[in-house]
């Protein structure tokens, strides 16, 4: 029975040593805003694939406007400044969280309310376009990822 059990411990191994690293997103939500008008924040976490690569721009039909924007800490004061692209390290992983790395939504659609899921579109330098749901919570509301 030992020796079973050790060939199929190997042959996990093998599976999982044979599948590369592939560059991909998830966790992904939007925080409403507060006051209507002002714009909603996306977040998520980018994985990296096989090779670097970087986040180029963010899209969504739900939005007339998008910008990915870092939150930063100078000696105590806040501020948040629009960033042209994020490098992504091979089998690395880049997290988009409130107070760091987030997408801005400017002038997002009626019909995105709490509770829904819009798409947003992640072009990367490579040539790769990834597609994932965002979860859409109120101003208020936790984040629906732990």
């Amino acid at each position: 029975m030992r020796g079973f059990a050790g060939i199929v411990a190997a042959g996990l191994l093998l599976a999982g040593c044979g599948q590369p690293a592939e560059l991909g997103a998830d966790k992904a939500w939007v925080r409403l805003p507060a006051v209507a008008g002002r714009p909603a924040a996306a977040y998520f976490t980018l994985h990296g694939g096989a090779q670097a690569d970087t986040l180029l721009a963010v899209s969504t039909p739900a939005a007339l406007r998008v910008e990915l924007h870092q939150t930063t800490d100078h000696q105590g004061v806040k501020s948040m400044q629009p960033i042209h692209d994020v490098p992504v390290p091979a089998k690395g992983a880049v997290e988009f969280a409130p107070g760091g790395r987030h997408v801005m939504l400017f002038d997002i659609g009626p019909g995105v309310k709490p509770g829904t899921r819009i798409p947003l579109a992640l072009a990367f330098a490579g040539g790769k376009r990834i597609e994932v749901q965002a979860q859409v919570v109120g101003a208020g509301d936790p984040p629906p990822h732990p």
